[in-house]
């Protein structure tokens, strides 16, 4: 599938992709922090598997887990630790 755009139609697209980010920017800002803070949290995940062996405190390097962490924080830590600590 071959889409393409006629040269006298860019500026169009580039008005129109403006706009779309325009009325969605709030959105999309909280989205690419939501996804910012959930690669954070899977770096953090990542140091917290080799040195929370050692403590008997191993959480697993997943997108589940990262999310936690990303959309809850600090007390999404608490809540994994408590979930693994259940489980």
């Amino acid at each position: 599938m071959n889409l393409q755009i006629p040269a006298d139609a860019w500026p169009v697209v580039l008005m129109a992709a403006v706009v779309v980010l325009l009325i969605f920017r709030k959105p999309l800002f909280l989205l690419a922090k939501f996804l910012l803070r959930s690669l954070v949290g899977l770096g953090f995940l990542f140091l917290w598997a080799s040195s929370g062996v050692a403590a008997g405190l191993s959480l697993g390097v997943n997108l589940f887990n990262a999310f936690t962490l990303g959309l809850l924080g600090l007390p999404g830590l608490g809540l994994l630790m408590m979930l693994r600590w259940l489980g």
